[in-house]
């Protein structure tokens, strides 16, 4: 089940407090203090891991608590720290805090982490308070609590290319060619629920990969449908093709529909489109696309699922593409 959304609660471990003890040996009347710090608590460390695509592990376990330090101890020694507590996300998770909605992390990058709640610091045992006018310091420090706090998880796919279209207009079905994914596909509108990613192999040179998110359609950005949802998918994309059901009415509005969309989503999105395809083109052999192509920004091609027409063409377009993208 792909989940792409969670609340978790961290706690990190509280530190330990210092001790009070003091020097006792044989023939040693007057001993000096040598009570411990306390260790400092745990951390609870988020990290990206890129064999990881959905945060669905975490409806079933939201809580984590990193390891509670030890006490300090006489002969001045100091309590062992917490036990730190690593947690596992997939790649492209967003991390806030629920309290205030801070941006504590964007993990982009595999085995990028970030401290999402600090231990507490160890107290200090009663040699530290020792001085030339108290030799005998009776004082010593609790330890911390360590932080708590309420995340809120949201994955964004990280894919080179994104597929964005009316409900039913082929986008499963390409990315099935393209690619080795192997998406839900029948002939009927929001067959795709969740975003599928697919690895596609160039010519032995590379790959690159290419997400599919569910159809959108009008007031997708307001929530309306299943675009909203899933739009997030598509942020981090390099670029965008648009595809058109060659067989359907009004493709030119389409177009703009689905422009309207993408930029009342996200200033600038419509920017990455790098082309249109006219999909399923063997419905319609004959048919003359001129006018629509004279009116569109961007490139057109005609491309076939079903019969594979177009489809290693389009390969090597988003492989030239994909080369011309300055990171």
């Amino acid at each position: 089940m792909f989940i792409d959304k969670a609340v978790i609660k961290v706690q990190a471990g509280n530190g330990g407090s210092g001790c009070v003890s003091f020097r006792r040996e044989k023939y040693v009347a007057k001993g000096g203090p040598n009570g411990g710090d306390g260790g400092n608590g745990g951390n609870v460390v988020l990290q990206a891991d890129p064999n990881l695509s959905t945060l669905l592990d975490f409806k079933y376990k939201p809580h984590f608590k990193a390891g509670r330090a030890e006490h300090g101890k006489g002969s001045n020694c100091h309590g062992k720290n917490g036990q730190p507590l690593l947690v596992k996300v997939p790649l492209g998770t967003v991390i806030r805090d629920q309290a205030d909605g801070t941006l504590l992390a964007d993990l982009t990058d595999a085995n990028q982490s970030v401290v999402a709640a600090r231990g507490g610091h160890g107290g200090r045992g009663n040699a530290r308070f020792a001085s030339s006018t108290n030799q005998a310091p009776r004082h010593w420090e609790s330890g911390e609590f360590g932080e708590e706090k309420i995340l809120e998880l949201e994955l964004k796919l990280i894919a080179d290319v994104g597929l964005v279209g009316l409900p039913n207009s082929g986008k499963s079905t390409l990315i099935s060619k393209l690619s080795h994914a192997k998406p839900k596909i029948a002939d009927y509108p929001f067959t795709t629920l969740k975003p599928n990613l697919g690895i596609v192999k160039y010519r032995d040179v590379g790959s690159y990969v290419v997400a599919d998110i569910p159809g959108i359609i009008e007031g997708a950005h307001l929530g309306k449908g299943l675009g909203h949802e899933f739009l997030r998918h598509i942020e981090r994309t390099k670029l965008l093709l648009v595809l058109l059901d060659c067989s359907a009415d009004d493709l030119y509005e389409t177009y703009l529909l689905l422009q309207g969309e993408l930029e009342q989503y996200q200033d600038g999105l419509p920017g990455r489109i790098h082309s249109v395809l006219l999909t399923k083109s063997d419905l319609q052999p004959e048919a003359d696309f001129s006018e629509l192509v004279s009116k569109l920004p961007v490139p057109v091609r005609h491309i076939s699922s079903v019969t594979g027409a177009g489809i290693t063409e389009l390969k090597d377009e988003i492989w030239s593409a994909l080369q011309t993208i300055v990171e």
